[in-house]
């Protein structure tokens, strides 16, 4: 379902406000911040809403009015239409973590040298998605590559429905260009996998037995001043039971890449719970869940053509540098829109 019903909205408001005026509401610290933040957060998509009416409305008249003004109109209604799409997405988030804020980690594959300079280019092209947006952004991990590039990146995102979108994003992503860094400028193809995890903050949202936990330390590389590669500051854990391996060395002591690092764990992990459950879901539905690097979502082809191209979807473009420069609203909206109505995983 991918329509916003009013008064669904409206009733839920009154029912936390309700809640919210019980005696002792706040002696549960962690369910008064959930029920606040889901109050805020449909208090927001209301007034979206009932601001969109009063434009349309304005419009409507104006035209009304004067039929010569379509032409005027149709450039005013344009920012209406992004905002009613925005609208529609609200109500496809259905989740436990979907309203919340996302971890978006991303790996370089396959391709060597030119994959890494790829997955840097992936989180350049996030950031950019991000400040579009509106969403805030920040970079919070990055492990530079031999030659150029990134190995491997971790960017947390926060802003209404931020997990939620992203999750569209979740897979490989192939480039095909030709490299800078072949001296016969060949053509390459490159990969990234992105993975999105919520961003979960409360240790005790996904609990982590120190047992299960390998932590190594060693020497941070990469710019950073004269602190970097003098000690061990940078910390990798690895969860045993998982496999799960996070990293961080862009803090200035061991603690604080430790702590860090343990953040991107337990979204790793929250992360995982969610896929099993959408797998499940899926083989309910007798279809087959994988987001592995073996689930190529999308295309970003430079040479002989230029075409992004979303194997999901079908949806594609021909105006590469609007994508890799942040565009990425008409993909997500698109898989989204066919998540809802069944027609993709």
């Amino acid at each position: 379902m991918s329509t916003f019903d009013p008064k669904t909205v409206s009733g839920r408001l009154s029912e936390l406000e309700d809640a919210m005026g019980e005696p002792g509401f706040w002696d549960d610290q962690r369910r008064a911040a959930g029920v606040s933040s889901e109050h805020a957060r449909l208090t927001k998509r209301l007034e979206r809403y009932q601001g969109l009416l009063r434009d349309y409305e304005d419009a409507r008249d104006l035209l009304s009015l004067d039929g010569e003004l379509a032409a005027e109109l149709d450039e005013h209604l344009l920012p209406i239409e992004r905002d009613l799409d925005r609208l529609r997405e609200d109500a496809l988030f259905s989740g436990e973590y979907d309203a919340g804020d996302a971890l978006v980690t991303i790996h370089s594959g396959e391709g060597g040298t030119d994959a890494q300079d790829w997955t840097e280019v992936v989180v350049r092209m996030y950031l950019r998605w991000a400040e579009r947006r509106g969403y805030s952004a920040e970079l919070v991990e990055a492990s530079p590559g031999e030659e150029a590039g990134l190995k491997s990146a971790a960017i947390t995102v926060s802003g209404e429905n931020a997990y939620g979108t992203l999750k569209a994003e979740r897979g490989v992503h192939r480039l095909v260009r030709l490299s800078p860094f072949d001296s016969a400028h060949r053509r390459q193809t490159s990969f990234a996998q992105v993975i999105v995890a919520p961003l979960v903050d409360e240790e005790d949202e996904v609990e982590v037995d120190e047992g299960d936990l390998r932590i190594d330390t060693y020497r941070a590389s990469g710019a950073g001043g004269q602190h970097v590669n003098k000690t061990d500051s940078a910390v990798r854990i690895t969860h045993l039971p998982t496999g799960i391996a996070v990293q961080c060395q862009n803090e200035r002591s061991q603690a604080s890449n430790k702590q860090t690092a343990m953040r991107l764990l337990r979204s790793r992990l929250a992360e995982l719970a969610e896929e099993a459950r959408e797998a499940e879901m899926a083989r309910e539905r007798g279809a087959a869940q994988n987001t592995g690097f073996g689930s190529q979502i999308r295309s970003y082809v430079l040479h002989p053509y230029q075409m992004v191209k979303d194997h999901r979807t079908d949806h594609e473009t021909g105006n590469t540098d609007a994508v890799l420069d942040g565009d990425l609203d008409d993909f997500i909206r698109e898989y989204l829109l066919a998540k809802a109505a069944g027609r993709v995983l």
